[in-house]
């Protein structure tokens, strides 16, 4: 029997497979290939500029006419402790050339130059944006929201905050609404400010996560929404089991990134796709050197570096102002090294790059050999 769950019907697709909103990763290219597929693709929004996202979502259309989502992040996500200062009594402004400071030297010491804004904008932000709100600011994420709203999106997917102050304008719009979660408080939060899906990302999963382990989120989020609204399991889900055991604690889908970093359409640099078909089962980090949050990464010199000189990260958006500079350092030299990009836990899993369909297909015939065979342990 074909996998499928009340997503499909929600949705508008044949899998009940969402590819992670994964920034920058995500593109046209890679969204519209999964969906193209039968799942959901989702564009990774989180860094593109307002007008980079139109663009983004304009081409989407283009590539695919199947339902596909963007995520971002909302204000609510930086607002909490953005201006607050540390035990010294510094705040993120006093501290920010110090951490910059830091970060000349650390690219000196790895013989690395210095980002130039033409560097920048190639690997990090678009030129149509130069003028724009600064990046994973308050303003940067609300001019965001607007483009969502005026292109009618199919799916919008909240990657952190609560989308309820836009809420009644996605709906008019008829955008189903998605919200990541990493805590069962979080859950009935959004639940309450009435989106569509929620999903359920554990602590395996790559980029900003839950302290709370994938196994033990899941069916605690299921029970705290009480069956009114559909839960989709994140976070170290790699394949066809991964997706099975997360039905069998009651979700009704996976959000999945990782298997999907390595394909053809993924929008990372080769190096960084060799890195994950070289990583292992404990190849992964979880830093603040990037975001100013916490965020499960492939392991790298960078958050090293910070670990090593017990540095404490600014919060968001001042951490990246920090460490974009060294990003686009490393992507322009090649270094996965230096920066090898955001992966779950799932990634010694991967082992090759290929195109996102077959990715897809494996997942879901994986997932459906696993169930048929879980029938035959039941006795009787």
């Amino acid at each position: 029997m074909a996998l499928r769950t009340r997503i499909c019907d929600i949705l508008g697709i044949r899998h009940p497979i969402l590819l992670a909103g994964m920034g920058r990763a995500s593109t046209p290219e890679l969204a519209a290939a999964v969906s193209n597929a039968g799942g959901l693709g989702v564009l990774g929004a989180a860094s593109c500029g307002p007008n980079q996202l139109r663009e983004w979502i304009r081409r989407t259309r283009a590539l695919t006419d199947r339902p596909f989502g963007v995520d971002t992040l909302l204000p609510a996500s930086v607002r909490r402790g953005a201006d607050g200062k540390n035990s010294g009594g510094a705040s993120p402004e006093d501290l920010l050339p110090e951490h910059r400071q830091f970060a000349r030297e650390f690219l000196k010491r790895e013989g690395l130059p210095e980002s130039d804004a033409a560097t920048l904008e190639r690997y990090l932000r678009d030129p149509a944006d130069r003028d724009g709100p600064p990046p994973l600011s308050k303003e940067f994420f609300e001019a965001q929201m607007e483009v969502v709203i005026e292109e009618r999106v199919p799916v919008y997917a909240a990657g952190l905050g609560n989308p309820g102050p836009w809420m009644e304008r996605l709906k008019a719009n008829g955008t189903i609404v998605i919200s990541v979660v990493g805590t069962t408080r979080h859950a009935r939060q959004v639940a309450e400010s009435g989106v569509d899906i929620i999903v359920a990302q554990g602590h395996d999963g790559g980029g900003h996560n839950s302290p709370i382990g994938t196994m033990a989120l899941i069916p605690q989020v299921v029970d705290a929404v009480g069956g009114r609204l559909p839960v989709v399991g994140a976070g170290g889900i790699g394949d066809g089991r991964g997706v099975a055991a997360a039905l069998m604690l009651g979700a009704e889908g996976a959000w999945i990134g990782t298997a999907f970093l390595a394909t053809k359409e993924a929008g990372i640099s080769a190096p960084q796709k060799q890195a994950l078909v070289e990583g292992r089962d404990e190849g992964t980090v979880v830093s603040r050197s990037v975001t100013g949050k916490p965020a499960r990464m492939v392991k790298n010199l960078w958050a090293a570096a910070y670990a090593d000189a017990g540095l404490e990260p600014l919060p968001m958006p001042y951490q990246g102002m920090v460490s974009s500079p060294v990003m686009a350092a490393a992507l322009a030299a090649g270094r996965a090294d230096v920066w090898g990009g955001f992966a779950g836990q799932g990634l010694g899993m991967i082992h090759a790059v290929r195109p996102a369909a077959a990715v897809l297909a494996d997942i879901v015939n994986g997932a459906e050999r696993e169930l048929s065979r879980a029938r035959t342990l039941l006795e009787g």
